[in-house]
């Protein structure tokens, strides 16, 4: 279930809001400037479905945020359960930054925490299945996949480059729960 918890950023023992309520998630993060809403994820996937045929399945999703957002470049990141490289993978992400552009997740399985800084908070956001969320360009924010990752989503991009960050060289990441 889609969470949002959200922290005083110099305590992570501080919890100053918590709901799985998804309108009161999008309505919270709506407040900063984050989008998050619940999509139909609803073709199967596993690890044999190709990229490809993952784009294919939601092309008219994919094609309505690229109308939107102005986003050039789509791609799927996914990672199965029990992947050997997962804790390298996972420590890629873990660690404050920031990109040039927005970043634009839509889960179409499984999960994942993105983890964002604003205004002396930090707001948790565990996205499944079916969840959107575009992180406004210049969020210092984290991911974390979880110690037994299993998931995949569609990511958009406003650079041909396609996934860039910049460390804030802030350890913040590191006071803060992840996901087991």
């Amino acid at each position: 279930m889609s969470q949002l918890t959200i922290f005083n950023d110099n305590n992570a023992d501080d919890v100053l809001f918590y709901s799985e309520d998804l309108s009161a998630i999008a309505k919270e993060l709506k407040a900063v400037g984050v989008r998050f809403e619940q999509w139909k994820a609803t073709q199967h996937i596993d690890e044999s479905t190709s990229h490809d045929a993952i784009l294919a399945a939601y092309d008219n999703d994919i094609e309505q945020l690229k109308s939107e957002g102005g986003y050039q470049t789509v791609d799927v990141i996914s990672l199965a359960k029990g992947n050997p490289n997962a804790p390298e993978l996972r420590s890629k992400f873990l660690f404050e930054h920031t990109h040039s552009e927005d970043e634009v997740r839509f889960f179409v399985k499984g999960q994942g925490l993105f983890c964002l800084h604003l205004n002396d908070k930090v707001y948790q956001v565990l996205c499944e299945q079916g969840d959107l969320i575009s992180v406004p360009e210049l969020t210092p924010h984290w991911f974390d996949m979880g110690s037994n990752p299993e998931f995949t989503a569609i990511r958009l991009f406003n650079n041909t480059e396609g996934w860039v960050a910049k460390s804030t060289e802030s350890a913040i990441a590191k006071r803060f729960p992840l996901l087991d």
